[in-house]
């Protein structure tokens, strides 16, 4: 049987080449792009091929030395070779400046893990260039973290069955897939399934141009993030080919409109494939449905095209399954104004208004005295924080729970235990500005034992929580007891082996209003939660006496507002001292004094546990928010 003469697993859809306008409209693309910063200048480029460099070099020597432990004679030792790939954004061809670079370290067999994460970490402490230096053990894909002259790397390794690694190896021969790990299996793939992508796709350069739209476009609607349960790049990039495949002669701005054309229909019963799926060496298992319960579960599958393929998108939940597609369908109604030029390409990147968008939300704050372990602890809680969504979809209280896909991570400085315990609480004192403002002072001259200050490294992630429209007949204030998924999720952080103990690491999870949310979530945008309505109401003529009320009642809720602002928790400003809503110190402690503030008086009880540190007593509490009674 002659092989079909298209690429993917079914026939083009449109065989057409773009018109004149389609071209035209292109090039806005392109040039928007280009304005938006989505193409690195040439120095920059040149940078991360020296960085490149130097972490192939690294490798080497990395191998070179832990052949020497395994008493291999030197000049064997340093043949045994190490070599490095790019995948990702970086190897498709579609980052931006400033954008990671994944790589990925091939090395032979008697190179262990545990010898990689210890021996290659000690080689990057060595580096003056290098910062932020995190070995992530636990991952799914086990990986270091860091900065090299100033851009981010991630970096897995891959153990061939092979006493060498060969300068000209093919990563896309599956015979090298022979015996090793599944840990190994994953950590190769990334680079397999980059190539196979560009080798699948009709025309790379329209492909690349796309991708740059559809990526940045995600971005900015803040569902671009593979741990929380969105799309990854890869999860991206797959979609994009997969309408290359169907439209092989259009250009890029037709591909971005059947992107979204296609995906506001797609039935997710049925995957995104680049290819059908192929057997290889080994017992590897490869995605499939139909003898795999779990690959049934899978909301928004997507499956590579290098063997063993694997769904790319199996952290997707039913929640961010329904924002995903509602992005897709606000998406679509942008691309058709574009291509009737009605609208702009910019309009497409408009950023989401996520904290103007709900009532209530949930901050999870974690923190820790010691750098290096608080960027364990965030890497864990950033890959956990899904379970923690999928724990509150089952409480059947909200419409949906949107996690947003980044943390807001600080530096803060105490000198007190109780200065410290705020902090852990999520009560977070002024940002310093500068590492001299976190210096330790001169001691006093009247008081020669000054405070100490000690550093103390935080961050904190947010969900949004739209509530499911209770019934017109309850009476009553509504009540959720979120105490379950809370407590289990706290479980999960603190029995994993990057907690280490509760002095020196916190965890605290709270319900916050929309006022309550911290300033600089906002970014210097207006704070005003947003309503969203289906309907348009004619506006109604005013009388006299309606506009005096209307009146009245503006300065009541400008009263409110400034009420609000007093008494909003936590501050980016300093420490809640309001007279207008008094927060004890037992209240951080999770235990309410009973204070009163009716204009944040929220619509529901909610019960959690407690913040950091723990009340003297057991089990859930009704957390009190400020105002409550």
């Amino acid at each position: 049987m002659s092989k079909p003469k298209y690429l993917g697993v079914t026939h083009p859809i449109d065989l057409n080449p773009s018109n004149e306008d389609e071209e035209s409209l292109a090039n806005d693309l392109l040039e928007t792009l280009k304005q938006e910063g989505q193409f690195e200048s040439e120095e920059e480029r040149k940078k991360r091929e020296m960085v490149l460099g130097k972490i192939d070099k690294l490798v080497k020597e990395m191998v070179y030395r832990v052949s020497l432990k395994h008493k291999l004679p030197e000049s064997l030792a340093r043949e045994c070779g190490g070599k490095i790939f790019t995948f990702g954004s970086y190897r498709l061809g579609a980052h931006g400046a400033g954008a990671d670079i994944d790589t990925l370290c091939v090395v032979p067999s008697h190179v262990k893990r545990e010898n990689f994460f210890e021996v290659m970490t000690q080689l990057l402490q060595e580096r003056s260039e290098v910062t932020e230096l995190t070995a992530v053990t636990e991952a799914y894909v086990p990986v270091i973290k860091m900065q090299f002259s100033g851009i981010d790397i991630d970096l897995t390794v891959g153990i061939l069955q092979q006493p060498t690694i060969p300068e000209d190896l093919d990563l896309l021969d599956n015979n090298i897939l022979r015996s090793i790990d599944e840990v190994s299996v994953r950590s190769v793939n990334g680079s397999r399934v980059t190539d196979e992508i560009l080798r699948l796709v009709p025309n790379i350069p329209t492909f690349r141009l796309a991708l740059r739209c559809i990526k940045l476009w995600a971005k900015r609607r803040a569902i671009y993030s593979n741990p929380v349960g969105f799309f990854g790049g890869v999860a991206w990039a797959m979609a994009v080919a997969r309408i290359c495949q169907l439209y092989p002669n259009k250009c890029a701005s037709n591909i971005v409109t059947r992107f979204f054309h296609v995906f506001s229909r797609w039935k997710w019963t049925m995957p995104i494939m680049l290819k059908n799926p192929e057997d290889g060496p080994g017992q590897f298992r490869v995605w499939n449905p139909q003898v795999y319960p779990s690959d049934r579960a899978h909301k928004m599958p997507i499956i590579t095209p290098a063997y063993p393929s694997m769904c790319a998108t199996h952290n997707v939940s039913q929640s961010t399954k329904q924002i995903i597609e509602m992005e897709i369908k606000r998406g679509l109604g942008i691309v058709d104004k574009i291509m009737k030029r009605e609208a702009s390409w910019s309009e497409l990147f408009e950023k989401d208004v996520f904290f103007r968008r709900y009532k209530f939300y949930i901050q999870v704050n974690v923190s820790a005295i010691n750098e290096d372990e608080y960027h364990k602890l965030h890497g864990f809680v950033d890959s956990r924080l899904r379970h923690f969504l999928a724990g509150l979809e089952d409480t059947g209280q909200f419409v949906l729970v949107h996690p947003y896909i980044k943390s807001y991570d600080h530096e803060f400085t105490y000198k007190t235990p109780e200065e410290m315990q705020r902090i852990y609480a999520g009560f977070h004192p002024a940002k310093q500005s500068s590492s001299s403002e976190t210096a330790t002072p001169a001691p006093d001259e009247n008081n020669k034992e000054s405070p100490k200050t000690t550093a103390i490294y935080t961050s904190a992630f947010y969900l949004g929580l739209p509530l499911i429209k209770r019934d017109r007949n309850a009476s009553g204030r509504r009540r959720m007891d979120l105490s379950l998924p809370t407590q289990e999720f706290i479980k999960l952080v603190k029995g994993s082996d990057v907690w280490k103990n509760d002095e020196e690491m916190a965890i605290s999870i709270r319900f916050l209003l929309q006022e309550q949310l911290p300033d600089e979530v906002f970014g210097g945008q207006p704070r005003e939660r947003l309503r969203f309505s289906s309907s348009k109401k004619k506006p109604k003529k005013r009388s006299s006496k309606s506009e005096d009320k209307k009146s009245e009642t503006d300065e009541k809720a400008a009263a409110k507002k400034a009420k609000i602002a007093e008494a909003v928790v936590p501050s980016t400003s300093g420490f809640v001292e309001s007279t207008g809503s008094k927060q004890s110190a037992n209240e951080t402690n999770g235990q309410s004094n009973g204070s009163s503030n009716n204009s944040l008086k929220p619509a529901v009880d909610v019960s959690i546990p407690a913040p950091v540190p723990p009340a003297p007593r057991s089990g859930g509490i009704r957390l009190k928010l400020l105002g409550s009674q």
